[in-house]
C-alpha cells in the first residue's frame, strides 16, 4: 500500500470514527477536560476514567509529549490513546519537539498493542493555543516519517473538528503527495 493511501484527512467527530484506537488530546490529569478531551470522556463513559485513574495511581501525571493507552469504553474503538499535548508558549520552550513526540509515542503504543487503523485530533490547537498550520505540519511530518519506517499501521486519519484544520491538513496532504499524480 502506497503512504499516500494509509493517510486520509477526515472533517467530522472523532468520537464516531471507525479505527482501531483514537488518540485523546489529554490533560496531564487525565482525568478528562474540555474540547476532545471532554467529549472522548463523555462518549466513552466511566471505564475511560478508572483506569485513567489507576495509571495516574501508579506512574503519576502523563508529562508533556508522552502517551498511555487505555481500553475504549463505550466507544466503536478498541482503544484510547492519551497523549499530552504542549501549551504554546511563543515555541521557545521545546513545543515543537514535545508535539512531536505526543504523534511518536503514541504510534509506537499503537505498534505494541496490535493497532492498525489509528485516529489523531489536531493536538494542542485549542485551548492550548498552538499555531494550527504549525501544528498541522509537525503532526503530518511526524506521522509520514514513522509510516516511511513502519508498516505496521496500515491507516491513520487526521480528524479535523472545524473547516480550518481540514483545509490546512488537505493543503499539507496535497503539497507532500503532488509527485504521486
Amino acid at each position: 500500500m502506497e503512504l499516500k493511501d494509509r493517510i486520509s484527512i477526515l472533517k467530522g467527530d472523532i468520537t464516531k470514527v471507525a479505527a482501531d484506537a483514537i488518540v485523546n488530546a489529554a490533560n496531564s490529569s487525565l482525568m478528562g477536560g474540555g474540547g476532545v478531551d471532554g467529549a472522548i470522556h463523555r462518549a466513552g463513559g466511566k471505564r475511560i476514567l478508572e483506569e485513567c485513574m489507576e495509571i495516574v495511581n501508579i506512574r503519576g501525571k502523563c508529562k508533556t509529549g508522552e502517551a498511555v493507552i487505555t481500553s475504549a469504553g463505550d466507544l466503536p474503538v478498541r482503544y484510547v490513546i492519551h497523549t499530552v499535548g504542549p501549551v504554546w508558549t511563543g515555541g521557545k520552550s521545546g513545543e515543537n519537539e514535545q508535539l512531536s513526540n505526543c504523534y511518536i509515542n503514541s504510534l509506537d503504543l499503537a505498534v505494541k498493542h496490535g493497532i492498525e487503523s489509528i485516529a489523531f485530533p489536531n493536538i494542542s490547537t485549542g485551548v492550548y493555543h498552538f499555531p494550527r498550520a504549525e501544528a498541522a505540519e509537525i503532526a503530518f511530518r511526524t506521522v509520514r516519517d514513522f509510516l516511511e519506517k513502519n508498516e505496521t499501521i496500515t491507516n491513520v486519519y487526521f480528524v479535523c473538528f472545524d473547516e480550518e484544520n481540514y483545509a490546512l491538513y488537505n493543503e499539507i496532504y496535497n503539497r507532500a503527495f503532488a509527485y504521486s499524480e
